[in-house]
């Protein structure tokens, strides 16, 4: 993730793409959370985060990316 997530954001840019909004999901150390937020990663859903709560959190940041 630490490679990958940034890799592909600066791809997503370079081809025009940076209005796709990126989540990341799984085993994440929380001391990695900050650098993929600062790379662009919008939200971060570790083992165990209810649905409903990372599917709200999803609506949100596309209503902000909207707006």
């Amino acid at each position: 993730h630490k490679t990958l997530v940034p890799a592909i954001i600066a791809e997503l840019k370079k081809q025009g793409a940076d209005d796709i909004i990126v989540f990341v999901g799984g085993v994440i150390p929380r001391q990695d959370y900050e650098m993929l937020y600062e790379a662009g990663v919008k939200g971060i859903y570790g083992p165990g985060t209810p649905i409903p709560a990372s599917a709200k959190d999803v609506l949100e940041q596309i209503r902000k990316s909207i707006a």
